[in-house]
């Protein structure tokens, strides 16, 4: 089934939205719903609440996971560091561009981003005025310059949970000894590392008139290997070789608006498609979304990417990008950063029916897992009677690493958090849903609708943010490593 055939669901997707404005208004944004009674008693409960449900459930040592696409080096840095040294000018009028060409788009680019608290990734086509930001960046010691890339990330962290790891990248010779020799790398070796320049910003920072409502990061790259996915080919193969139980599939962000030849990028999802369908039945294939904002090239993902797998993990604005695109052909450039659990829920639903309904032939998948990460609370959502399970610890591991990441922080400090979730939540936007009442002792709210199980965790959100980069990978990984 391709995306033009899911039109069936424009009506719904659109009334799901206009419910959604009209209850965001009734009910106040996110922030504004703390729970008075998030005291640090309370929080204490939740917490060993969170934990005793992540330890209910041991880590696999014997589990095996193959991870692909492409590789690069993080220079994570202050946003106001750059901009002020880049001497940016604050736009009067933001503006989203699909591709970044000089100065004066990025500003507007970063502000209108800024603004929302909205992660966003964009390419840019202009390799000296990347080169520029770079070297700006490299000139603070704060700045620190890490292992990257969607595929890395999350391999160190499945090696970190106990597993096997196959990753699928290629990288230089000095990469490859940061990344160790414990994961089994397949991939050529290059001579220099894409760079990938993390823009991160706290809650409340400002830019001239703009102030930012969370913490989050802006990514601007001028990537030459990863669009290619150059270690598509050995990957498929290693993989066969390998036998894992599960493979994941990130960092096709890296395609969107890249100066493909024409015809280019299909052939090589295409191809990546084959790889997918030639993965055993038993062996899960899960897709973990990022930002898009090139209309064709989400398409085709849709096609030979996410038709082929029966896992998906995104955030709050990957999730009603993806609807879109399955529903009504359009894509969502930004979205409501702190959504409301009733919104998110209904959306879920929606695109959980659309790729339930694809047809599976041809090595294509019916989805049996979603998650869905925000910066408030973790939801999962599977098939009851598939292999996945272990969804309450998974959700519960995957909200604590959430705070353990952006914390950067093994340790949990209850003084350093805080909890947006109110007493009590809706499950739909639809008058009469049921409410579930929120429990401390017992944080992680599981329950049953129809062939589907959902769990929900809540975040106990860091509030002194060391970096928000590589959080949903970390987060994706926490929750899958418990449930395969």
């Amino acid at each position: 089934m391709s995306a033009c055939e899911v039109k069936l669901f424009v009506v719904g997707s659109v009334l799901v939205v206009v419910l959604a404005f009209l209850y965001r208004r009734h009910q106040g944004p996110a922030d504004e719903a703390v729970d008075p009674t998030a005291t640090t008693g309370h929080m204490t409960r939740v917490l060993r609440g969170l934990l005793a449900a992540e330890d209910a459930v041991p880590l696999d040592r014997d589990l095996r996971v193959a991870v692909g696409f492409g590789s690069c080096v993080d220079v994570i840095a202050s946003a106001a560091d750059v901009l002020r040294t880049l001497n940016a000018s604050v736009p009067e009028d933001p503006q989203h561009f699909n591709t970044v060409h000089d100065q004066e788009e990025f500003e507007r680019i970063f502000a209108y981003f800024f603004r929302h608290g909205a992660a966003a990734e964009r390419y840019t086509n202009n390799e000296t005025f990347f080169k520029k930001l770079a070297a700006i960046a490299k000139l603070y010691s704060e700045t620190k310059v890490e292992v990257g890339g969607n595929a890395p990330v999350m391999a160190r962290s499945f090696l970190r949970l106990g597993a096997r790891v196959l990753l699928g990248a290629q990288m230089t010779e000095e990469l490859r000894h940061r990344i160790g020799s414990e994961i089994k790398i397949t991939g050529e070796s290059v001579m220099h590392d894409d760079i990938h320049l993390i823009l991160e910003y706290k809650k409340g920072e400002k830019w001239g008139k703009y102030a930012a409502p969370r913490a989050n990061r802006f990514i601007i790259h001028n990537d030459a290997n990863n669009p290619l996915l150059s270690t598509l080919e050995s990957f498929g193969d290693a993989v066969s070789r390998f036998s894992p139980h599960v493979v994941v599939v990130g960092g096709l962000q890296m395609m969107d608006n890249f100066p493909f030849l024409p015809g280019q990028r299909r052939s090589r999802l295409e191809k990546l498609a084959a790889v997918l369908s030639s993965v055993p039945k038993k062996t899960h294939i899960h897709f973990e979304m990022a930002s898009f904002v090139e209309q064709q090239c989400l398409k085709d993902i849709i096609d030979n990417v996410v038709f082929y797998s029966n896992s998906l993990g995104m955030n709050e604005q990957e999730l009603p990008n993806l609807l879109g695109m399955l529903t009504n052909n359009s894509i969502t450039i930004v979205s409501d950063p702190n959504p409301r659990i009733a919104s998110t829920l209904d959306q879920m639903r929606m695109l959980y029916q659309t790729l339930r309904e694809i047809s599976e032939t041809g090595g294509r998948r019916r989805l049996t897992r979603l998650h869905v990460h925000t910066l408030a609370f973790q939801a999962i959502m599977t098939q009851r009677g598939s292999t996945w399970k272990n969804s309450k610890s998974a959700a519960a591991k995957a909200a604590l690493v959430a705070n353990r990441h952006t914390c950067g922080s093994k340790q949990i400090e209850i003084d350093n958090a805080r909890l947006l979730m109110d007493e009590s939540f809706s499950t739909s936007i639809e008058h009469g849903s049921e409410r579930i009442s929120f429990r401390p002792e017992q944080p992680v709210s599981c329950w049953q609708e129809g062939e589907v199980d959902i769990c929900l965790a809540p975040v106990l959100v860091c509030t002194q943010v060391v970096q928000t980069v590589g959080g949903g990978d970390n987060i994706s990984t926490a929750g899958l490593v418990l449930q395969v």
